[in-house]
């Protein structure tokens, strides 16, 4: 590693840390992720998002403490459509594994040891009353028990803590009207939270690097419809598919985005908030990326998107002066508020003709079909304006263009515009497309 990588780094983390400041963030870990060795590095994690202004709160889950306090008791554990079948004589063992859990977390957070990252840190730790449950009953003729559903989440509770500078601890327990508490599904928790809260982000930790591929490959996006889908397909089970599915519910009830990333990896929770590309699983509610007419405000970050392939004399030079009285031709792919993509559109009205210019994709992001989207984009744009054929220049990108329906075709056929300015010394290929 560089010795000034970490600066890259940092600097390039501030428009991050500028997005986040304020916003709410709801975390969802597990008991196993509460047992694992790399906690310590979450918690300092934890408490470097609190100092930079990131409303946190956590949400826990409790599950394998939970079953040993059963064995430990001799008592057996039965499990129904996935969930714990809570019975009265099991609750308080129930109760107590969470307590212990939540005191864990409390302690952690209260740190404060010289030469730690926690060092002055002085986090301020609230839990409470914040769900109000309901039983889950009885389904398939199975009583549940003391198991239960989230009914309603304390909202202005919480949010007072919050405007406080407190993290807000919400353990898997809810109660209700007549003073019965019953044993939650953390994720539902979690994600019922997030919602409530309308939260900016809701994090869920995973013993996997996030959603993994039936070949075991890190999926690195999806809508929340891409997620449903996967799940309806029955590409998950067990405890991935919970978890997917909480962040899929976040999402749809308003949730911007939801991260499923490891507990096992140090630095997995900095990393998907403060890189582009994260480190885990995004699940998005909204438009994360989007292809949109461009601005003034994009001219930098096309001109850094389209230098090196100028430099390599796949596209014609344009000065800052060109771009700022042609903007308004161009359309560019932003994700996460970065230039990845941009197209052009010249129209020539008399041939009832279009050129595609410009045409350019960050290279980390090829191969996985922003080029076809920038393409579509700008077919659309053209059919709109009457263009009935819409050609293209290429020195080294001809069978990309053929693949997508462009058919070879001469100089000569260019309109009269552009012939008269044709540059024979570059002898690019001309291509054309009908619409």
């Amino acid at each position: 590693m560089k010795s000034n990588d970490w600066l890259h780094g940092f600097r390039h983390s501030s428009p991050y840390i500028n997005t986040h400041r304020g916003r709410t963030v709801v975390l969802s870990i597990s008991g196993d992720a509460i047992a694992h060795d790399n906690l310590i590095n979450i918690i300092h994690d934890l408490t470097l998002l609190s100092s930079l202004g990131i409303r946190l709160v956590i949400t826990f889950g409790a599950r394998s403490q939970i079953q040993r306090r059963l064995d430990q008791a001799g008592e057996s554990s039965r499990f129904h459509r996935g969930l714990r079948i809570t019975g009265e004589g099991q609750l308080p063992l129930v109760l107590e594994a969470i307590g212990g859990l939540r005191s864990h977390l409390e302690s952690q957070l209260s740190m404060g040891l010289v030469n730690s990252p926690m060092h002055n840190a002085r986090i301020r730790v609230s839990s409470g009353n914040f769900v109000t449950a309901r039983p889950v009953g009885v389904l398939d003729g199975v009583d549940f028990g003391y198991t239960g559903k989230v009914r309603r989440v304390d909202v202005e509770g919480i949010e007072r803590l919050l405007e406080l500078g407190h993290i807000v601890l919400v353990p898997p327990q809810g109660y209700s009207a007549t003073g019965d508490v019953f044993n939650l599904s953390y994720e539902d928790v979690g994600s019922q939270v997030a919602a409530a809260l309308q939260a900016e982000k809701l994090i869920i930790f995973t013993r996997h690097q996030g959603v993994l591929d039936e070949e075991g490959a890190l999926v690195r996006e999806l809508s929340a419809r891409q997620a449903s889908d996967r799940l309806a397909a029955g590409r998950l089970t067990g405890d991935d598919a919970d978890l997917l599915r909480a962040a899929c519910d976040a999402c749809v009830k308003g949730v911007k985005r939801a991260h499923i990333i490891s507990y096992a990896a140090d630095g997995a929770l900095l990393e998907e908030l403060f890189t582009r590309d994260g480190s885990g699983t995004l699940v998005s509610g909204d438009t994360y990326e989007q292809i949109r007419a461009a601005g003034v405000e994009d001219i930098g970050g096309i001109m850094e998107l389209i230098r090196p392939l100028e430099e390599q004399g796949v596209l014609v030079r344009r000065s800052r002066e060109m771009l700022e009285t042609e903007i308004d031709r161009f359309v560019v792919a932003e994700r996460d508020g970065t230039v990845v993509g941009c197209a052009a559109l010249y129209h020539f009205p008399d041939e009832r003709a279009g050129e595609l210019s410009c045409f350019a994709v960050d290279a980390a992001y090829r191969r996985a079909g922003r080029g076809d989207d920038i393409l579509a984009t700008v077919e659309q744009m053209a059919r709109r304006q009457g263009i009935q054929r819409l050609f293209v220049l290429t020195t080294q990108t001809e069978h990309w263009f053929r693949e997508r329906g462009f058919q070879p075709s001469t100089v000569q056929a260019l309109p009269g515009p552009k012939l008269a300015a044709y540059n024979a010394q570059r002898n690019s290929k001309v291509f054309v497309k009908p619409l």
